[in-house]
């Protein structure tokens, strides 16, 4: 009996083990756009919210800058200034691509060597590419882009709306100071 006992102990523990060390994967909808005039998108936008994520940390007044080179890929610059719109001014300059021409909101992105991240166009304004809502195969991607720095209040609550209803976390969303 005290074998049985001892065996059901040990099967508890390791069912709980085994449970507490998987993690809860977040579900969110990061389905893109299905049309993007790839032209239209390029230029300059101003980042009006993100999550907050390393690479970013700290910096405010951030654009993103796309510009089309001759081999078909995409400069991505993005650059903000530390801590204030006074602070130090950081860039950093990345490559983009569509893998897939059939499916051209579903970009990949790299700021380091051959190590690159997917860029996903999930909303857009698709009259006058105003604005989008861009994030990523995961969920602790996200950003609200605008073509001024100040967006419109009415577009910004739709957005958040749609961002929640993706099941994204509203509550990281963190806002940007611009000029």
């Amino acid at each position: 009996m005290k074998i049985k006992n001892i065996q059901f102990l040990i099967a508890l523990i390791v069912i709980i083990t085994i449970s507490g060390c998987t993690s809860k994967k977040i579900m969110v909808d990061n389905n893109t756009v299905k049309k993007l005039d790839i032209d239209s998108f390029l230029g300059k936008w101003y980042e009006i919210a993100r999550f907050p994520h390393s690479f970013e940390k700290d910096l405010v007044g951030v654009t993103a800058t796309y510009t089309k080179l001759e081999n078909g890929k995409i400069e991505v610059l993005n650059q903000g200034y530390k801590h204030s719109l006074e602070g130090k001014h950081k860039k950093a300059i990345g490559k983009a691509y569509i893998p897939d021409l059939q499916d051209p909101a579903k970009l990949r992105v790299s700021f380091f060597w051959i190590f690159y991240s997917d860029y996903l166009i999930m909303e857009l304004d698709d009259v006058d590419y105003q604005w989008a809502l861009i994030g990523s195969s995961s969920p602790n991607y996200l950003w609200i882009l605008s073509r001024t720095p100040i967006m419109d209040e009415q577009v910004l609550m739709d957005l958040k709306s749609k961002i929640g209803s993706r099941g994204y976390d509203l509550e990281k969303l963190m806002f940007v100071t611009q000029k």
